[in-house]
C-alpha cells in the first residue's frame, strides 16, 4: 500500500460538496477509510480543507490498520445493518468482490462527462469498472516497490545505491556491522508480503512475477525461483532487529527517519512520513527501487468505491467522485501522500525529487507492459488467494519451515484458496 480509515468519511463527506459550491452546504457525505498515520492524516487534510471550503458536510470514519483489514471488518457490518457509507477506501479485488455483490453505484453519467476513460491508466480501470461500468473514484497509484533509505548512514559507511541483490547484502551488511538496524521492518503479515513482492519479481522479472502471481501457474509457485525467493527472504531476515514483531510500518519509518535504522523497504506512501519529518529527498533521505526492478513497478490504487446510496444522498455522492477525479486535487493529495495521480494527465511540477522519478517510471512501466497490481496490495489475485500467500510468507519468515518447504505450502496453500 497503504489505509483508509474512518477520517477520510469526513474528508469525503467534504470533498463531495467541492463540485457543488455554497449551495450544496446542507449535503453530506460519510466516509470510511484507514488513513490514520501522521503522513497520511496530513494528506487527508488536504481532501478534508477542500472540501469544507466549500461546504461540504463530511463524516469521518476512520478505522486503524495499515492494510485495511479492520476497515473491511466494519463495512460488512455496516452494510449487512443496511447502513452503507457513501463512500469507502478500498483496494484491488475487494471493490470487484462489492460489485458482483451488487452494492456499488454507478458512476458512468459521471465518468463519460469528464472522461474518465482517457486520462486513467488501463491497469487501474482494471479495478474501478466492472461489467463495463465505473463503480469507483481513484484517488491516486502507489508503487510498492520501494526502498527508503537514511543519507546520512549512507554517507556515513560510503554506501552507493545498490543495483543488486549482491550489492543490496554488502550494503546491509555494512550497516548491520557500525551498530545500526540495517532493515526497519514490521511483522505484520502484509509488511512482510510486501518485502516478499519485490523479492519475487527480483528473481525473476515480470514473465515470473505474473505466472506466480497473476496467473497463480503451480510451476512458478513451486519452483526453483520461488525458492530462490524464499531463500532470500531469510538472509533479509538476517538483517531485521529482534523486536520487528507487530511494528506497525509507520514505526518502522520513524527508524530511518530518526537515524536508527539503515533502511525500509515499504510502498511509496512511507514518504509522507519522511516529509511530516521536515525531511527533503535527495538531502536526507533517498528512493530507489528494489534492486533488481527497475524498470517495473508494482502497484496499488487507493479508490474510493461509492456505494449505492438513497436520492437523498446521490447528489453529494457524484460530487464527491467529481472532487476526487479533479486534476488539482490528485496533483496537491498526492504531493503530500507520497503517491502519484491516478491521471495521465496531472502535471508533476508541485512534485518533489521522488514524487517526480515516481510519475516518470510510473509512465515508462506503463508504456512497456512492466506495470503489475501488487499481490500483496490485492492487486494481483483475490483475497483469498492473496491471504494463503501471505500466511505461507509470514510463516516462513518466523522461521516455521526452510525455503524449499515454503514454496511446495505456497503451491497447496493457492490451490486451496481457490
Amino acid at each position: 500500500m497503504t489505509r483508509f480509515g474512518l477520517k477520510l468519511s469526513a474528508s469525503l463527506v467534504a470533498l463531495a460538496l467541492v463540485a457543488g459550491g455554497p449551495a450544496a452546504a446542507a449535503e453530506e457525505v460519510e466516509v470510511l477509510h484507514w488513513w490514520t498515520s501522521g503522513g497520511e492524516a496530513a494528506a487527508l487534510n488536504v481532501l478534508k480543507e477542500d472540501l469544507e471550503s466549500k461546504g461540504v458536510g463530511w463524516q469521518d470514519m476512520p478505522v486503524a490498520g495499515g492494510g485495511g483489514e479492520q476497515a473491511m471488518t466494519v463495512l460488512r457490518a455496516r452494510v449487512t445493518a443496511g447502513n452503507a457509507p457513501t463512500a469507502v477506501q478500498m483496494l484491488g479485488f475487494d471493490i470487484q468482490d462489492w460489485a458482483q455483490e451488487g452494492a456499488l453505484a454507478d458512476l458512468n453519467e459521471l465518468a463519460a462527462s469528464e472522461n474518465w476513460d482517457t486520462v486513467v491508466p488501463a491497469a487501474l480501470q482494471r479495478f474501478a469498472k466492472h461489467d463495463g461500468k465505473w463503480i469507483s473514484a481513484p484517488v491516486n497509484v502507489h508503487s510498492t516497490n520501494w526502498v527508503w533509505a537514511n543519507k546520512k548512514i549512507f554517507d556515513e559507511l560510503g554506501i552507493a545505491q545498490p543495483n543488486t541483490w549482491d550489492e543490496l547484502v554488502a550494503a546491509l551488511t555494512k550497516i548491520q556491522d557500525a551498530g545500526y538496524v540495517a532493515v526497519a521492518h514490521g511483522g505484520q503479515a502484509w509488511q512482510d508480503a510486501t518485502i516478499f513482492d519485490a523479492v519475487v519479481m527480483s528473481v525473476g522479472g515480470p514473465d515470473f512475477y505474473k505466472a506466480a502471481f497473476i496467473d497463480l501457474d503451480p510451476d512458478a509457485l513451486g519452483g526453483a525461483q520461488m525458492t530462490e525467493a524464499f531463500q532470500r527472504m531469510e538472509t533479509l531476515r538476517g538483517f531485521v532487529d529482534e523486536n520487528f514483531s507487530g511494528r506497525d510500518w509507520n514505526l518502522a519509518s520513524a527508524m530511518v527517519i530518526e537515524g536508527k535504522a539503515g533502511l525500509q523497504f515499504m510502498g511509496d506512501w512511507a514518504k509522507g512520513e519522511f516529509l511530516k519529518a521536515g525531511l527533503t529527498p535527495d538531502q536526507d533521505f533517498l528512493c530507489f527501487r528494489f534492486p533488481g526492478t527497475d524498470g517495473t513497478v508494482t502497484f496499488n490504487s487507493d479508490q474510493f468505491a461509492m456505494f449505492s446510496v438513497g436520492t437523498e444522498r446521490r447528489d453529494a455522492q457524484v460530487k464527491l467522485a467529481s472532487s476526487i477525479m479533479a486534476p488539482s486535487f490528485q496533483s496537491a493529495f498526492n504531493v503530500v501522500k507520497g503517491s502519484v495521480p491516478a491521471r495521465t494527465d496531472v502535471s508533476d511540477a508541485d512534485f518533489d525529487a521522488c514524487g517526480k522519478k515516481g510519475m516518470k517510471q510510473l509512465a515508462a512501466a506503463n508504456d512497456a507492459g512492466k506495470l503489475f497490481g501488487s499481490m500483496a496490495h490485492g492487486h494481483a489475485a483475490p483475497a483469498s488467494v492473496k491471504n494463503a500467500i501471505y500466511d505461507v510468507v509470514t510463516a516462513h519468515f518466523n522461521g516455521e519451515f526452510d525455503a524449499a518447504t515454503a514454496a511446495e505450502e505456497l503451491v497447496n496453500a493457492v490451490d486451496a484458496a481457490q
